[in-house]
């Protein structure tokens, strides 16, 4: 703990020393989504990014020039590649050693970091990765006394050994199966059949699995904030998840749906107790900041079962900031700042916490590009307010850099991804959707609405066939497009 400086009491006191920090904040992501807005709270802050989404209109945003296509295959590489810039190491030097932000980053982010004397306000890549596991998160929220869904770990190379596995945990024939890492929309698998088996036995074999009862659920997810004081935990989210029309994955993540009544009464109280309990297990393992993890609500019995923890900033942070902003004052991050800077600070961790229980409807859509084709774009929609006519037609309403400055329902915040001369593909992000209101039913079926605002926003871009010699390199795999 920090000892040569005075303690920050209270939030007024929090508020004023971020606004006045001068220590230099990097938050390098390919694009600014995951913080989004957090430089109106911090100063000294900039976003370090490889994809130019507000066509160099936002004063915060920092791009290093591309000399040439860039062949990324994962989100680390991104990481790697703007922090060993020469641009961005030249803006780095004789200034104050900074603090950097990342997604995802490896022991190489780390060893660039420290060549450069930055250091990355997360816990390290070899903690999250060992977390990172489902059996290791399985194994921690036990000791927490936050349950999984109904489970047993093990090897099983046959269709024979993962049914015996079963059958020794009293789990039945209809069986969800996952591997350690991964996103789980692409690593897990429902089995109940040899034929099951065959089809996805290649992934599975050779691993350690979670063995889970499949039961009649309803997903969610939830971001919380380990901190010196105990467990911050912001708003409760539903997922949205596997719609054809917006995502071509089956079973993919399309969003969520944060909606204080889409749960049955009683039930946000279990999942806000049961991230607290596990992060302060996380707290005690020597992670500390955010994380977020994935919910399974039993809809036969209500009870709430811990699904998987992401280590990291999340595809959960954006909504999770405006609402805790919004609605109690402060974005949850800065909280996560204070466990990294030089800088003691008390709260009162209860009164903070009773400021973001209680929020309206709001719904964040990712928008993948569902056709099986890669093209040349032309033209892309801007960054910012767009707003939508009765008629479904949607017009540019006014650039903006800020979640916040959405008006009525009628209106969305969408930031692109992809623009002009750059490359859309099959499962590409095309963009993210923020919006107030609901875009799904408690019935979990997309609202009109939502199937207008894909519909729309996916209709202005426009694209050519590539020729026979346009340069042109994609990622060797796919879900290196995946940027959120």
């Amino acid at each position: 703990m920090p000892t040569d400086t005075p303690t920050l009491n209270g939030l007024t006191e929090i508020y004023r020393h971020l606004r006045r920090n001068e220590r230099p904040i990097y938050v390098v992501m390919p694009t600014p989504f995951n913080l989004m807005g957090l430089d109106q709270w911090v100063g000294g802050l900039e976003f370090v990014n490889y994809f130019d989404i507000f066509d160099g209109r936002h004063p915060r945003v920092f791009l290093p020039t591309q000399a040439e296509p860039q062949d990324f295959r994962s989100m680390e590489d991104v990481g790697n590649y703007l922090v060993d810039h020469p641009e961005f190491r030249e803006r780095v030097k004789g200034r104050e050693p900074g603090l950097a932000l990342f997604v995802q980053f490896d022991e190489k982010t780390e060893e660039l970091c420290k060549e450069i004397g930055l250091e990355i306000a997360l816990p390290s890549n070899a903690l999250r990765n060992r977390l990172d596991s489902k059996i290791e998160t399985t194994r921690l929220g036990n000791e927490a006394g936050v349950a999984s869904a109904p489970n047993i770990m093990g090897e099983a190379n046959t269709f024979g050994d993962l049914t015996r596995l079963a059958e020794r945990a009293g789990l039945g024939a209809d069986l969800v199966v996952q591997t350690p890492y991964g996103d789980s929309g692409r690593t897990t698998f429902f089995i109940k059949s040899q034929d099951d088996w065959d089809k996805f036995a290649s992934k599975m074999v050779g691993q350690q699995l979670k063995i889970m009862k499949r039961i009649n659920h309803l997903p969610g997810t939830i971001e919380g904030c380990a901190t010196r004081h105990g467990t911050l935990v912001g708003p409760v989210m539903t997922d949205i998840t596997g719609f054809e029309e917006i995502t071509p994955y089956k079973g993919g993540w399309c969003g969520n749906d944060i909606s204080p009544s889409i749960l049955p009464d009683g039930v946000p109280e279990k999942v806000r107790d049961m991230a607290r309990k596990f992060g302060d297990r996380l707290y005690a393992e020597g992670y500390k900041g955010v994380f977020c993890i994935d919910f399974l609500l039993d809809t036969d019995t209500n009870e709430v079962y811990l699904g998987e923890l992401n280590p990291r900033i999340s595809g959960a942070s954006p909504p999770t900031n405006l609402i805790t902003s919004t609605y109690g004052g402060c974005p949850m991050f800065l909280f996560h700042l204070l466990e990294f800077m030089d800088v003691d600070y008390a709260i009162d961790i209860e009164e903070v916490q009773s400021r973001w229980n209680h929020y309206d409807h709001w719904t964040q859509l990712i928008l993948k590009q569902t056709e099986d084709k890669v093209e040349l774009i032309t033209r892309a929609p801007q960054s910012g307010i767009w707003r939508m006519e009765s008629d479904g037609e949607i017009d540019f309403v006014r650039p903006s850099h800020n979640i916040n400055a959405l008006g009525g329902e009628d209106e969305a915040f969408y930031l692109r991804v992809y623009g002009v001369g750059e490359f859309c593909y099959h499962g590409a992000d095309l963009g993210c959707l923020l919006a107030r209101g609901r875009m799904q039913s408690d019935d979990r079926e997309l609202l009109k609405r939502a199937r207008q605002w894909n519909a729309a926003i996916k209709g202005q871009f426009k694209s050519v066939p590539l020729s026979a010699n346009t340069p042109i390199r994609m990622p060797a795999d796919m879900t290196a497009g995946k940027w959120f």
